[in-house]
């Protein structure tokens, strides 16, 4: 795969650490072969989900309905970068966001 899509959420303790790995769980179900979910991790105040794919744009589409849909939409940030050496990420959500992003 192709791409690293990171979906990035706000981390205040246990309760968002479970309420991600049920999110975690959720998009290897519904992502299948288009996406693999390559695990988490928590630093900075920021937990991070990892996704491998070639397809960045159908896969986050997928994800970000799946977000949606447990209500984590309005504090979502997400970025991709290239694999195996991509440092640069490129932000893809919000929509217009200009400022950084990074993975702890």
């Amino acid at each position: 795969m192709q791409y690293q899509l990171v979906l990035q959420f706000p981390y205040d303790g246990v309760s968002d650490y479970d309420r991600a790995i049920e999110l975690e769980n959720e998009l290897i179900e519904v992502l299948g072969d288009s996406g693999d979910v390559d695990g988490h991790d928590v630093g900075g105040g920021k937990l991070n989900i990892f996704v491998h794919t070639d397809d960045v744009e159908s896969v986050f589409e997928q994800a970000r309905s799946v977000v949606e849909r447990v209500g984590l939409l309005p504090s979502l940030r997400s970025a991709y970068r290239h694999l195996p050496d991509g440092e640069e990420f490129t932000v893809i959500w919000p929509l217009g966001a200009q400022d950084g992003f990074d993975v702890l």
